[in-house]
């Protein structure tokens, strides 16, 4: 099998969000994985001077019609939640304790988090909220809220926040295939493209 996908995303991106529910099933047609790293998009946007997409005279209103709309277009459920943006830090911690002792329960955390907010509305970035969640795929809600103080978590969210800017991560999701960078969930077809042809 070729070398997996990197997937940098923060659960407060609409369009990480989108590509979540797709990626797995895209890189799966063509033998690959999707190694999912979560990010903190605040500090990317402090790096490259972006303002809030939402904020921005004209491309804010722009924005919101294209979220609901590329979540159609990908079959996505998508209601845009009352409280946006939020803090993810809580929710990216959480994925990475998982992480260091069940991949597959820290993609399943992943995904619920992200439906959580996308679709149901709910504030994860609230402990409660995320307790809820991982109590939902059988997770241990008393060592997981200990993992979330543990300083080698936070300290990986970091390094891996940092790598993702050195990597060139300009926006979510940003993706890495072949050493190839890719931003956004409008490049899925071009990554499909780069899958099936190996590269272009």
């Amino acid at each position: 099998m070729s070398d997996a996908i990197v997937f940098h995303f923060d659960f407060s991106s609409p369009y990480s969000y989108i590509a979540s529910e797709v990626i797995d099933a895209l890189a799966g047609k063509y033998g690959r994985e999707i190694d999912w790293r979560p990010v903190l998009l605040g500090a990317v946007f402090q790096k490259t001077g972006q303002p809030l997409l939402v904020n921005v005279p004209l491309k804010g209103e722009y924005s919101l019609r294209d979220f609901a709309r590329s979540a159609r277009y990908h079959g996505v459920p998508f209601a845009f939640p009352a409280k946006f943006p939020l803090s993810t830090v809580a929710a990216a911690r959480a994925y990475y304790w998982l992480a260091g002792q069940d991949r597959g329960k820290a993609r399943a955390f992943a995904q619920a988090a992200f439906r959580a907010y996308w679709v149901e509305g709910r504030d994860i970035s609230e402990a409660a909220v995320l307790e809820e969640i991982a109590a939902g795929l059988g997770i241990d809600t008393a060592a997981l809220a200990a993992g979330l103080a543990s300083p080698l978590v936070k300290e990986r969210l970091r390094a891996e926040t940092d790598g993702a800017i050195a990597a060139g991560m300009c926006g979510a999701p940003f993706f890495i295939v072949d050493s190839e960078p890719f931003w956004g969930a409008d490049r899925l077809p071009q990554i499909e493209k780069w899958l099936q042809d190996g590269g272009f």
